[in-house]
């Protein structure tokens, strides 16, 4: 369970499985988390942005910010849900060419936790810079959880309990933030 007042960024990429991302929403305040979404550009189209902005009592942040505009509070771990073919291959290559990737550039610099749930096919999954994208993630202490195509997908069991990525991601966060 985070400290009262720990934030997690949700960053959100362009994927339909961003449409659902308000999900993660409440399960993540239920354990405690103050929830900041941070959608890159293109995954503004695919979220449903006043529904989050409703559900975290926060703006969805989507670039820099302005001199004059306030810093948005420190994140204490980072959930990349969906997190796309690009994102992965950018985040494991140190590219930072928007605020997403930017946050996500630093944050294993600054021991932020951070727990990547790729949603890739499984031509994608299976192609050799990912899979060292993957690797290299890893190996800088991230934690990315199996690709639907790659190692295994993600689904909902047939009793209802939810295992969703969104669960997946909450349960992995802990699971890092316990080896910390």
């Amino acid at each position: 369970m985070p400290q009262p007042g720990q934030v997690l960024y949700v960053i959100v990429c362009a994927s339909a499985a961003a449409r659902d991302i308000g999900r993660l929403v409440p399960l993540a305040q239920d354990e405690g988390w103050t929830v900041q979404i941070v959608a890159t550009p293109s995954a503004l189209a695919f979220a449903d942005v006043p529904d989050l902005e409703r559900r975290t009592g926060r703006p969805v942040l989507s670039r820099y910010r302005e001199p004059d505009e306030p810093k948005a509070p420190r994140a204490d771990a980072i959930i990349v849900a969906p997190a796309t073919y690009n994102t992965v291959n950018k985040f494991a290559q140190g590219i930072a060419d928007t605020y997403a990737l930017g946050l996500l550039a630093e944050a294993p610099g600054l021991g932020i936790p951070v727990v990547v749930v790729p949603v890739v096919n499984h031509a994608l999954a299976s192609r050799a810079p990912f899979r060292r994208s993957v690797a290299s993630l890893r190996a800088e202490g991230v934690t990315v959880l199996p690709a639907p195509g790659g190692d295994g997908p993600h689904t909902t069991g047939v009793d209802g309990r939810e295992t969703s990525p969104w669960a997946l991601a909450l349960n992995a966060l802990k699971d890092h933030r316990l080896r910390l």
